[in-house]
């Protein structure tokens, strides 16, 4: 005759003896209400067969059943102390409940597992409101196996990056990656240094590249195709300029963009790389935006691919310029100005800034000043003029023209000066008032001289000025030419020192003073 089973009914207890049952449980397991067994077998209900609905249910069962062995008393314990390393963190009890219900896999996985982990986030800075953002969106930052190696890359790697990797890039890293994407993470990275990226350079890398898209979503041999292909244009010192081109696609995007460059050049590669360096942002225009600028200029302005090129080389910056809202309408005032195709190309060459000024910020005060001083609208003089004071600031050309008229000079004195030497308006003011002054005090001349000779403004005072009529007057006296004394060469002038006995004027002081 067979014993009678016993059912039991577990009656509730203080819920606070013990955290919630689902963070210690898989949440798929079905639940039960009472549990059945024969008095006679000795054997203990498995625990799997433990699916209770609430933490006091999990405690008189465990109780009732006199389950007593360690792995279970572990189990607990471990839910304990997730319980109370979550809350170091800022989680209060809700949401660590919350957290391990939605992600069961947390409370499978070893305690010292998941404590390690989480320090190893602290020690790479994200820490704090960070961490728990973190935790929040990636729980399985805490227990996916192919987080180690990048962690252990980060902390312990022979690059020594630890501390040094933006907290915010590692915060980014975790979020928008899946772990999957994380292997060899550290093996990628390492491909830099045969490219030309040095270990004190590489962290200037990986704190300004997407990681994601720089390294976790590239394979190997699709990095060292593109660092192969950047090589070619400046490699290393290419990236370091702009250390986002390593997030853009390879065949996509860098190849034609950088491809219709290299057209555009005829070919030349020195040329194209001159340009990338210059502004590595080009390669994020698309070829249809590049395109559609160089069009314009070859049907609007009438320049040669060649031309255009050439401008691009002084000022890659020409194609951030809206087509719509600055190219025409710059162009457009060109050519009302009078300017042929080759008037325009050389104009561009010298003044580029003028196709990327605000018009309402910029451009229109100056031609205020140059209207003002007596320039006509619509003639070359003033386009010339316009073209000259692009380098310049509308406060300090407006500081230029009251230090001449300080002097003594009119409006027509200054016209007459600019159109003969446009640089004047845009030297600075304060260095034009010091070579004014030295003219009329220590050299003893009339300001009127300058409109004879108005690239006077343009030499250092100390370099050239002072130095040569220092040298000169010995021989000459004081009524010697501006013109003769500044304009020859530093070779010719030396010479002409030895014959007279003089020392020898100090070479490579020719430069103008911008």
């Amino acid at each position: 005759m067979s014993t009678p089973t016993k059912s039991f009914r577990l009656s509730p207890s203080p819920s606070c003896l013990f955290p919630p049952i689902r963070t210690l449980f898989p949440s798929a397991l079905l639940p039960c209400q009472k549990l059945t067994f024969s008095p006679q077998k000795q054997d203990k209900l498995p625990l799997h067969f433990l699916v209770p609905q609430d933490s006091t249910l999990l405690l008189l069962k465990c109780n009732a059943l006199a389950i007593n062995d360690s792995s279970t008393n572990s189990f607990v314990d471990s839910g304990v102390m997730l319980f109370s390393l979550f809350r170091e963190i800022g989680f209060n009890e809700t949401d660590t409940e919350a957290l391990l219900d939605a992600h069961p896999v947390i409370s499978l996985t070893p305690f010292e597992s998941i404590r390690t982990r989480i320090h190893s986030l602290q020690s790479l800075g994200v820490s704090g409101l960070a961490l728990s953002r973190l935790i929040v969106k990636r729980p399985d930052v805490l227990t996916a196996v192919e987080i180690d190696g990048l962690v252990s890359f980060l902390i312990e790697g022979d690059l020594e990056l630890a501390g040094k990797i933006k907290s915010s890039q590692i915060e980014h890293l975790f979020n928008s990656t899946e772990p999957r994407f994380l292997e060899g993470f550290g093996t990628k990275v390492r491909l830099l240094l045969e490219f030309g990226i040095t270990q004190d350079t590489i962290v200037h890398v990986l704190n300004n590249a997407n990681l994601t898209k720089a390294f976790c979503l590239k394979s190997f041999e699709d990095i060292e195709r593109m660092l192969t292909f950047l090589n070619r244009f400046g490699g290393g010192d290419l990236i370091l300029r702009r250390p986002a081109l390593l997030n853009y696609d390879l065949d996509a995007q860098l190849i034609p963009r950088v491809g219709f460059l290299l057209e555009l050049s005829g070919g030349d590669e020195t040329g194209t790389a001159t340009v990338l360096r210059k502004l590595p942002f080009v390669v994020a225009y698309s070829v249809d935006h590049l395109k559609d600028h160089v069009e314009f200029l070859k049907s609007y302005a009438g320049l040669s691919e060649e031309e255009i090129f050439r401008i691009v080389l002084v000022y890659p910056n020409m194609f951030s310029a809206s087509r719509k809202r600055k190219l025409h309408p710059r162009i457009d005032f060109l050519k009302q100005c009078g300017l042929s195709s080759h008037d325009i190309f050389r104009f561009l060459i010298k003044a580029p800034l003028f196709l990327s000024l605000s018009f309402e910020g910029n451009l229109a005060y100056k031609l205020v000043f140059l209207v003002k001083i007596g320039y006509k609208k619509n003639t070359k003089e003033l386009a010339m003029a316009m073209g000259a004071v692009t380098r310049t600031s509308c406060k300090n050309m407006q500081e230029v023209i009251g230090v001449f008229l300080n002097y003594g000079l009119t409006f027509d004195d200054i016209l007459e000066m600019s159109m003969k030497h446009p640089q004047v308006l845009q030297y600075n003011h304060e260095s034009l008032e010091e070579k004014m002054d030295y003219l009329v005090e220590e050299m003893g001349r009339e300001v009127g001289e300058l409109l004879a000779f108005p690239a006077f403004l343009g030499y250092k005072l100390d370099g050239r000025i002072k130095h040569r009529y220092e040298e000169k007057r010995k021989i000459l006296g004081e009524g010697m030419s501006l013109n003769k004394l500044l304009s020859v060469s530093a070779a010719r002038f030396s010479t002409k020192s030895k014959r007279k006995g003089r020392v020898p004027a100090v070479s490579g002081l020719d430069e103008s003073d911008d």
